[in-house]
């Protein structure tokens, strides 16, 4: 891996970069979007099935909705990938009540993370307008359902099929170089079959078919994607390069993901896929009022039952 690091203030991402997603037109600004993760599945690798009921995943997405996420993806199939892939019938009948429910609070816009046309075009009635193809347009009748239903498309990076582990650290000459390659082709294809260019999304894939110091060198130059032009998501959240990095479980990387958020805010990108959305909400509010991106009011005060920790008394 290669010992240069480029410095990522130096390529910020494009201010006010416009995103289409079923017929409305955002505007991506320097505050980032959060993109909080409710999954519909009983084998994620980083929950563990904790929110088992559908009660209990519209619940997690209201809090994270509250927290700050701008976005909720929704995933039907885990990428945990000692599991055989879900069958589509199976995979919308997880995800379509709980989108339904989801897009229906206000604020809230949805994406469905799957790879399969079938589940995209029932997430996108249910009421999502993102699509998170983690596969990286392996079926190109994907971009077809986004083509049809105006829903914005994320197009990431990955040598490997769903399900499939690729751990090669021969694999990439120049990883950043192929990623790069790799991306330009998919929007092009994503477009041929008539995605509109507001719509697309780049994703270069962190751990996707990449090993944590492939992971590491790709997002050193991440800062490159703004070449294309389109608003960059980063899934850096618990990431298999943040634990391997501090010898942590997925639960015990919350440090080491705001270390990646940081970077990726350093160099621009406008949208993060996090777990633990609070705590990135937080991090990006404390760290733009002390780059004087957000303002500060002169009476900015902390109230009385914040000072401290008092969880055995009542406040007077």
């Amino acid at each position: 891996m290669s010992a240069a690091v480029a410095d990522p203030a130096r390529s910020p991402g494009p201010a006010g970069v416009l995103l289409s997603a079923c017929g409305e037109t955002y505007t991506l600004g320097r505050r980032p979007w959060l993109m909080g993760i409710v999954n519909a599945t009983p084998d994620s690798f980083s929950d563990a099935g904790r929110h088992p009921t559908l009660e209990s995943r519209v619940a997690l997405a209201g809090e994270l909705a509250a927290a700050g996420a701008r976005v909720i993806d929704i995933g039907g199939e885990s990428g945990v990938t000692n599991r055989p892939p879900v069958e589509p019938a199976e995979e919308i009948e997880r995800v379509v009540e709980l989108i339904e429910r989801v897009a229906a609070q206000p604020g809230v816009l949805v994406s469905v993370d799957t790879y399969k046309p079938a589940v995209a075009a029932a997430a996108i009635a249910a009421g999502a307008v993102i699509v998170n193809d983690v596969s990286g347009l392996r079926d190109p009748e994907l971009a077809d359902v986004c083509a049809a239903t105006g829903a914005a498309l994320v197009v990431m990076h990955t040598a490997a099929a769903p399900k499939q582990r690729l751990q090669d650290p021969d694999l990439y000459d120049d990883v950043l170089g192929e990623v790069m390659a790799f991306l330009s082709e998919r929007l092009e294809l994503a477009r041929s079959r008539g995605v509109g260019d507001q719509q697309l999304i780049v994703d270069p894939g962190p751990d996707f078919a990449k090993t944590p110091a492939q992971t590491i060198e790709l997002l050193r130059g991440a800062a490159r994607l703004h070449e294309f032009g389109r608003p960059l998501l980063l899934a850096i959240s618990r990431k298999d390069f943040v634990g391997a990095l501090t010898g942590r479980a997925p639960r015990e990387r919350g440090a080491g993901t705001l270390a990646a958020l940081a970077w990726g805010l350093d160099l621009g990108a406008q949208i993060f896929r996090v777990h633990d959305v609070a705590a990135a909400a937080d991090f990006v509010t404390v760290l733009a009022a002390l780059r004087g991106e957000q303002e500060v009011p002169a009476g900015l005060a902390l109230t009385d039952e914040l000072r401290w920790e008092r969880p055995d008394q009542q406040l007077e």
